[in-house]
């Protein structure tokens, strides 16, 4: 029996574990919680009442505050960490994990100090080591539903075949579907680059707007994310598929998303301090967009919506300023 082994104990990575317990193939499942007294909550009452209320957890998954114990054992390491962490849990895990292991990141985001992808920060903390197994987990999932077992359909991207062929059958679930796909670099882009278009998304709302505007919005928005993935090597087709327009579509869209409701709170007039200074769960895209744009200009790539919501989250621009100058820009084909 696989040992899955998942770091972080926020919504996603608590509905995984949730997921993988009533995969098709029997598991032994292990959660860390970086919170000791968290732990100790979630091991008596069987609930993540801080990130993930309401869904319970089967008595067959191990909650441990411990690293070691946590990683005793565990063929497949899944990490569910916000991005901007991801580095230092990895490293503080690495004396922990076999050889032999594999690693599958769940986290949608770029390392804010060096912009790179979640795939590239495992490979260069744990090829020191030995040569890591990687694998990456995206597509439209909120964690709540997702945990209430709810049809749920994702993209498991790898550049060695056997391994998305071996996790494609160990995470399997009745209401859990993966699709296989080698292009790394887009599933992660796309899962990075719709949580900054669902701040913009979130932001139309917040300033009144209707259903014209945000069907613009997502479309003009695949578009610019398309040209970035694109231009770095990615395939279009990947942007087109669940971890681009399905994702996006779902962040944009949907009641549950943490970073469409970062963009309505900023379209009322809330401070981005305001707001998150009242929020539990990390909103993926307040820490990307800034590496994005960073990542865009590096390779001289025009991406005006990204441009926006970095001005409204780190300059203070005005949402209604935002979406004027956008609607302003010269005028040019499609």
């Amino acid at each position: 029996m696989t040992k899955i082994a998942i770091l972080g104990a926020g919504g996603w990575g608590t509905a995984l574990a949730i997921v993988f317990s009533r995969g098709r193939k029997p598991h032994e499942v292990s959660l860390w919680v970086h919170n000791a007294e968290r732990a100790g909550s979630m091991q008596r009452e069987r609930e993540n009442k801080t990130y993930l209320p309401g869904a319970k957890l089967a008595e067959s998954i191990r909650i441990h505050g411990e690293l070691e114990v946590a990683l005793s054992g565990a063929q497949v390491i899944v990490g569910a960490v916000p991005s901007a962490d991801a580095r230092a849990v990895y490293a503080s895990a690495l004396p922990f994990v076999a050889p032999s292991a594999s690693f599958v990141s769940a986290s949608k985001g770029l390392e804010p100090a060096t912009h790179l992808r979640m795939s590239e920060v495992i490979a260069q903390v744990v090829t020191p080591k030995f040569a890591p197994r990687i694998a990456v987990i995206s597509g439209p999932s909120f964690a709540l539903e997702a945990a209430w077992g709810e049809p749920t359909a994702v993209v498991l991207a790898s550049r060695d075949a056997a391994l998305v062929t071996e996790l494609q059958e160990e995470f399997a679930g009745p209401n859990f579907r993966l699709y296989t796909n080698d292009d790394v670099l887009g599933v992660e882009l796309a899962g990075a680059m719709k949580n900054v278009m669902a701040i913009a998304a979130g932001a139309c709302q917040g300033l009144g707007l209707g259903s014209n505007a945000l069907a613009a919005l997502i479309t003009r928005g695949l578009a610019e994310m398309t040209r970035l993935a694109v231009a770095l090597g990615a395939r279009p087709e990947t942007l087109s598929g669940l971890a681009g327009l399905g994702d996006l579509v779902l962040t944009c869209t949907g009641a549950l998303s943490r970073n469409r409701f970062v963009g309505i709170e900023l379209g009322k007039g809330c401070s981005l301090g305001e707001i998150m200074a009242n929020m539990r769960m990390v909103a993926e895209g307040v820490g990307t967009a800034a590496p994005l744009l960073a990542l865009a200009r590096e390779h001289r790539i025009e991406m005006p919506i990204t441009e926006q919501v970095d001005a409204i989250l780190h300059e203070g621009k005005s949402p209604k300023d935002a979406i004027r100058d956008i609607m302003e820009r010269p005028l040019k084909r499609e």
